[in-house]
């Protein structure tokens, strides 16, 4: 076996490329039909679980938080990896994790029930000795009281069946109900201090979470006696999985796509300490504005810079129920740090994929099935997007620039060949012969974009990736503007959704390249960096696997049929056939 695990240049051989392929599709496919629920697994669940423990001890040395039957949480792993070191660390003195899994089990036994759905704090990926965790905001009175409450306690924690709405009581809390606050978030804040965890990234577009005009869940910021005081809390409101409706009636076009903050369930600025703001080069003041790729682009950036600023300090990542936004941002985490070669450096683009899809998605929960029968795409968008982070930008790893202008030709990196003008680049017609002679296959070459035949052009390139080795600071706080600065505020107003009509998408669009949802975007580099193969082959194979089960749903049908034979040849291109591409 070892000798077929590699070909010449330290490929994968084209027969295994296309078994993990199958892989990845037979994962996809099952996902599509079925949320995880951690007491009822099958046979072909066993079988994904084992499989991501062995992508894990690939490159670390891990422990397992126990939670059969879903004792813990319903709709979590039942087997949780704590990362402890990577195995292959020439410093593993260094990183090496102090955290007795002991003492990890009973704090998560104890503060299950601080966090809505019993969601409770879970480190996930391990980045330079620190944890990144994910896990759901804070649950309100009526959950810790309500029926969830009373299951957790007299049932162990294995009623993992969807809790009716509870809602908060201010009126009890203040009554005397506050103790039980202090007593399960106390515990929630022991776990986060004993997993070295500093900054909350709070991802909800509300304070609380409300429901017929009473409060269903809290959040850390609205902690009415600053429980988390000493914790650096980012409020930093994403769109939750709904807005991802019309990303899709856009026929999966993020540019232009602007949330509507105007809504009067939005009530969450974006704030964020002034420390983090300098090196970023990010007018934050302009959030409202941005489209769904800019603010993607700038919040991973910022949870990037996060994990790079403090030497010891960890970071949590939540939304409400940690099912939708939460492992969007895990994974893109997790993929771009990998791409870097910072976290599962042995890992090939169809493992990662494999893992990042099976841990991050289905064995915490996200209810794909549905989210597919209503056209919320978020899943789809999540690797789509890896298209708008190949640029060295987004890079963990930073590498020193050139100081000096006056440089010989061999001085050049892969960087700032990308950035000449294509004259004095010299001719790169070449690079589309093999999309011409696709489109003439087909017939489609008439209703395919110059975006589309980039895609295709950079095939061969993507493909041949190879491995590499305490107290409140001071914030920016950006509010919704007034109605009348709105049109000043939004330059973009035109294209707003939750009731724009997809029409106006041109208006943006026109700035931005990659129009088509498998557009790469930007000017094609003929010499891709190591990170920008290496994303690029991630997203080529989950295109692929994602054309032979799920497929796309086209709302118009002018461009369905282009976007239809390119996901088809991504298919074939893996040794996929697309059964079920645009319709």
């Amino acid at each position: 076996m070892a000798a077929s695990l590699a070909s010449a240049g330290g490929h994968a051989a084209p027969g295994l490329s296309i078994r993990k392929s199958e892989e990845i599709a037979d994962l996809i496919d099952l996902f599509s039909k079925m949320q995880y629920r951690a007491k009822e697994a099958t046979p072909r669940v066993e079988a994904i679980e084992k499989r991501c423990l062995e992508l894990f001890a690939r490159d670390y040395k891990y422990s397992i938080i126990d939670n059969s039957n879903g004792e813990v949480c319903g709709h979590y792993p039942r087997q949780i990896v704590f990362l402890e070191y990577q195995c292959t660390d020439v410093e593993k003195d260094r990183f090496e994790s102090t955290v007795q899994i002991g003492k990890l089990q009973d704090l998560v036994n104890r503060s299950k029930l601080a966090r809505c759905r019993g969601r409770f704090v879970c480190p996930v990926i391990l980045y330079n000795g620190k944890h990144i965790c994910r896990s759901s905001t804070l649950a309100g009175w009526g959950e810790l009281y309500g029926r969830t409450g009373y299951n957790y306690i007299f049932s162990g924690g294995s009623d993992d069946t969807e809790p009716e709405e509870v809602l908060e009581d201010d009126s009890a809390v203040r009554n005397g109900d506050s103790q039980l606050f202090d007593k399960v978030r106390g515990l929630d804040i022991k776990l986060l201090r004993y997993l070295s965890v500093r900054y909350i990234c709070d991802l909800m577009v509300e304070n609380k979470k409300v429901k017929f005009g009473l409060n269903v869940t809290s959040s850390e910021k609205a902690d009415k006696v600053q429980r988390y005081a000493d914790f650096t809390l980012l409020s930093v409101p994403y769109p939750g999985c709904e807005f991802f409706k019309d990303y899709k009636d856009r026929d999966y076009t993020a540019e232009g796509l602007v949330f509507n903050w105007n809504q009067d369930f939005v009530d969450a600025p974006l704030t964020i300490p002034t420390c983090f703001t300098p090196n970023l080069n990010i007018d934050w003041t302009r959030y409202q504005s941005w489209d769904l790729v800019e603010q993607t682009q700038n919040y991973l950036k910022l949870l990037l810079h996060i994990i790079n600023r403090d030497d010891e300090s960890g970071l949590l990542v939540h939304c409400i129920s940690g099912w939708d936004r939460t492992p969007l941002f895990v994974s893109l985490l997790r993929l771009s740090l990998w791409a870097d070669g910072a976290v599962h450096a042995s890992l090939e683009p169809a493992e990662i994929l494999y893992l990042t899809i099976a841990y991050d998605w289905f064995l915490f929960g996200h209810m794909l099935p549905d989210r597919l029968s209503k056209g919320e795409e978020i899943f789809f968008f999540c690797f789509n997007f890896l298209k708008h982070i190949v640029s060295e930008k987004f890079s963990a790893v930073r590498k020193p620039r050139r100081k000096n202008s006056h440089v010989k030709d061999g001085d050049f990196t892969v960087e700032d060949l990308c950035q000449l003008k294509p004259r004095d680049r010299g001719s790169v017609t070449s690079l589309s012969s093999d999309f011409s002679l696709i489109a003439e296959e087909t017939g489609a070459a008439s209703s395919l974009t110059n975006d589309a035949a980039d895609l295709f052009s950079s095939l061969p390139q993507a493909s041949s990736w190879r491995k590499g080795p305490a107290s409140s600071p001071q914030m920016v706080v950006c509010n919704k503007p007034h109605p009348l600065d709105e049109h000043l505020f939004h330059p973009l107003s035109e294209a707003r959704s939750s009731s724009s009509s997809s029409s106006n998408q041109s208006e943006h669009a026109a700035t931005r390249t990659g129009s088509s949802p498998l557009a790469v975007p930007g000017r094609r580099c003929p010499f891709p960096s190591e990170r920008q193969a290496r994303l690029e082959a991630v997203r080529e194979v989950f295109l692929a696997a994602y054309s032979s089960t799920v497929g796309l749903k086209s709302s118009a049908p002018s461009p369905s049929g282009a976007i239809s034979g390119l996901l088809e040849q991504f298919a074939r291109g893996v040794g996929l056939r697309g059964t079920n591409a645009i319709v």
